[in-house]
């Protein structure tokens, strides 16, 4: 068991020292890796070469790239040097750059490219404290205050030789509850809050992974390296000896087939491209082949579905009754013992040449950052492919809970994360559900307390005292406890909105924008879990007279729906600011305006669950 990622480092080091800990993608499609004696080598000297510019212990250093190899590098200095590193990706913006810098103290900087540093000089009357930008990319150019990292790596070598120990004297004085990362949300409301990350926060996640891994497992990076699941997961390698390979969405289909990954941390929509994928291909094949491949897929699938009942892993929200489990599970039983040479030999004529997609070799994958899609949840359990579905928070280092080999219930988030306790709170009264004596199958707000929960946020107590209280964490999620032992995501009671590609949005400043409209005069954005944002509109009475006089007589007009549609275009546009995927791409119009005590709070404030629940079908046909 580890203290701090210092120790981790070094133990990887003693334990792996020749094996290849990270790989990166040459022009001619090879993977070069460098090795666990090398990666340490490289942090040890550009974290002596840190101090000797004036880095000191517990002060943060911004770190804005991508994933790959130098990113890394500069992240184990960081820590050696007894510091904390400020993680951004290179699609920051000029807000980012000049909120986060200064807010998080930052001096020095690592820049992935020239591209960032014309972001970062475009910026710097706004940056009074920084004093050095370092670059990543080996082919850029330096000049002035700009340094390179591999300059400094070869400067920290020779002050080594010299006999400069500082480093040594940093890596003992780091203590496990001081930061190793500070992490800013990605919000757009308001100021982002920086999440404070302890040594101790990460090596719980490290020390207690439910998931077996060993050196002889592969794995691909593909999610962004400074989103803290990503992060994890690659520590979680170098703790277990594995190596792990960079890819990118470009290449992944490529990559898939040359590294042959047996784990992957992943997103939804990755799951959700090779899905379409596959049934693409599928739609092109003969008729003959379709028809195979449906047949083995049937197999598959009640072959496992009944696997799963008898082994107790199909999703129990109502507590599964003891002759109910005998008689459906004779009869499951039968199922399994009949299907059993058709899958085995379908398996293997059908559904392992789907499983090459990924490479043939996965054993699983960990997923997080939003909820699968159910269809694709069991299509890639049911072909062979067990999808470790988890759940967590930045503010959680990350994970509260996630699915084992031993509790893969399909439609849930699996057990609880070791030392982790949580309590399911009715959002309305206040009380406690879960634990209690009719707590299992029941919804509420899921409040998280164990050694994954965070410092606080960085320079914003009244933030802080919000979501944390006697060590508790609000999640501002719903869940439910189910009668198997397993935690399932039902909605959420705070307002962001994450979607399937993992982007976290807050609806609020795209709410505010909307209602400068004359036209409307209520909305609420929705799209968790989804694809895209899309919004329900409560139009304005009074600007479409003539077109009724009631919102259920605006709502299917179409005069109506067409200025309502060129109001959300023109004002959620990249003009004012907004990015892609903070886009509406869809809206309905509400019958009738939200009411207070049945949609508003007494505040005022959208019950966004009673919003959501009362309009299921309608939110349901925007994503049709």
């Amino acid at each position: 068991m580890f203290e701090n990622l210092a120790e981790m480092f070094l133990e990887s080091k003693e334990r792996f020292g020749n094996k290849p800990a990270f790989a990166t993608r040459n022009k001619d499609k090879i993977f070069d890796p460098v090795s666990f004696g090398e990666l340490y080598e490289l942090a040890q000297n550009l974290g002596t070469a840190l101090i000797d510019l004036g880095v000191e212990a517990r002060e943060h250093v911004g770190l804005i790239a991508d994933n790959r190899l130098e990113w890394i590098i500069a992240d184990m200095a960081v820590i050696l040097a007894g510091a904390a590193d400020v993680p951004r990706g290179t699609d920051v913006t000029d807000g980012d750059i000049t909120y986060i810098l200064p807010h998080a103290d930052i001096k020095i900087v690592f820049v992935e490219n020239e591209a960032v540093v014309q972001k970062i000089l475009k910026n710097k009357d706004k940056l009074p404290n920084l004093k050095k930008i370092i670059l990543l990319e080996k082919q850029a150019k330096v000049s002035g205050d700009i340094l390179h990292l591999y300059d400094l790596i070869e400067k920290g070598k020779i002050l080594r030789k010299g006999g400069d120990k500082k480093l040594e004297q940093r890596i003992r004085g780091i203590k496990k509850e001081d930061l190793f990362t500070l992490i800013y949300t990605s919000g757009t409301t308001g100021a982002p809050k920086g999440v404070m990350l302890t040594h101790s926060n990460v090596i719980s996640q490290i020390n207690h992974i439910p998931v077996q891994f060993t050196p002889s497992d592969r794995m691909l990076s593909l999610l962004p390296v400074w989103h803290i699941f990503e992060r994890t997961f690659e520590m979680v390698a170098m703790a277990k000896g594995c190596c792990t390979y960079y890819t990118s969405i470009r290449n992944l289909k490529e990559d898939l087939q040359i590294v042959k990954p047996t784990f992957l941390a992943s997103a939804p929509r990755l799951w959700e491209s090779i899905y379409q994928g596959i049934m693409a291909n599928l739609e092109k094949a003969p008729a003959a082949r379709r028809s195979l491949f449906y047949l083995a897929y049937s197999v598959s699938k009640n072959f496992h579905s009944a696997s799963r009942f008898l082994r107790f892993l199909e999703l129990d929200l109502e507590g599964r009754s003891i002759v109910t489990s005998f008689f459906v599970g004779l009869y499951q039983f039968a199922v399994l013992v009949t299907l059993f040479l058709p899958n085995l030999i379908l398996d293997g004529v059908v559904m392992s040449k789907i499983r090459n997609a990924t490479g043939g070799n996965l054993r699983g994958s960990l997923s997080g950052g939003g909820a699968l899609p159910k269809h694709i949840d069991e299509f890639f359990n049911n072909i062979g492919i067990p999808v470790f579905e988890g759940y967590g928070l930045t503010e959680t280092s990350p994970t509260i809970s996630v699915r084992t080999n031993e509790k893969l219930i399909i439609g849930t988030v699996g057990p609880l994360y070791a030392n982790t306790e949580i309590r399911l709170v009715d959002i309305n009264t206040g009380n406690q559900i879960y634990p209690g004596p009719n707590g299992f199958g029941v919804k509420g707000e899921i409040h998280v307390k164990g050694p994954q929960v965070m410092k606080g946020y960085y320079k914003n107590k009244e933030a802080t005292d919000k979501v944390l209280k006697d060590g508790w964490f609000n999640t501002g999620d719903l869940g439910v406890m189910t009668y198997n032992g397993c935690l399932k995501i039902v909605g959420r009671s705070k307002e962001t909105i994450v979607l399937l590609s993992g982007e976290n949005v807050e609806p609020t400043p795209i709410e505010n924008m909307l209602l400068r409209s004359d036209f409307i005069d209520q909305c609420m954005v929705v799209g968790q879990d989804k694809k895209v944002l899309t919004v329900f509109i409560v139009p304005s009475l009074s600007k479409f007279t003539q077109y009724g006089n009631t919102h259920e007589l605006l709502a299917s007009n179409p005069n109506v729906q067409k200025q309502i549609r060129e109001e959300i275009k023109n004002l959620i546009s990249t003009e004012n600011g907004f990015k892609s995927f903070e886009k509406i791409q869809d809206f309905r119009l509400l019958p009738k305006p939200f009411e207070l005590g049945d949609e508003l709070t007494a505040k005022l404030s959208v019950k966004r669950h009673v919003v959501n629940d009362k309009y299921k079908k309608l939110y349901e046909s925007m994503y049709e």
